[in-house]
């Protein structure tokens, strides 16, 4: 199992019920990194996974607050200003959004040999991390 970079959108899906089979399959995934210690994300993914379950899931902050403290078990990316100066770099170099180029230099930072996310094309390299849509690829854990 290599390390993995999870973007938010794949721990969104690990407490969205509306889509049973990407909930299962987002929240396996994780835990199953999770507990090899192979699992990577920054403080941008955890604050983003808080706005967004509470906003568009309704989910009870208590119970986010918990869901991002079990997260934070994982390997956290703590970025310097090097770092936000060279995702403003990748965003000039490649056009991809500000955001995304936090997550992709993340998850470059981290050492993640993959990027799990839904937001990137599935099979693409990007800063050495190659990205991996869980929920199309059978070879994606």
């Amino acid at each position: 199992m290599n390390l993995a970079f999870f973007d938010t959108n794949v721990l969104i899906y690990a407490d969205d019920r509306s889509v049973p089979d990407k909930q299962k399959r987002a929240d396996e995934l994780f835990a199953g990194h999770l507990e090899h210690g192979m699992a990577a994300l920054s403080l941008q993914v955890l604050q983003e996974y808080y706005a967004t379950v509470t906003r568009k899931l309704a989910i009870a902050p208590d119970f986010a607050q918990r869901r991002v403290e079990i997260f934070s078990s994982a390997n956290v990316v703590r970025f310097e200003v090097k770092d936000v100066i060279a995702a403003i770099e990748l965003h000039r170099l490649t056009q991809m959004s500000f955001w995304d180029a936090l997550i992709v230099h993340a998850a470059r930072v981290s050492g993640a040999a993959l990027l799990y996310s839904e937001d990137f094309q599935h099979g693409s390299v990007l800063g050495g991390v190659r990205v991996v849509n869980p929920f199309i690829s059978p070879l994606s854990s």
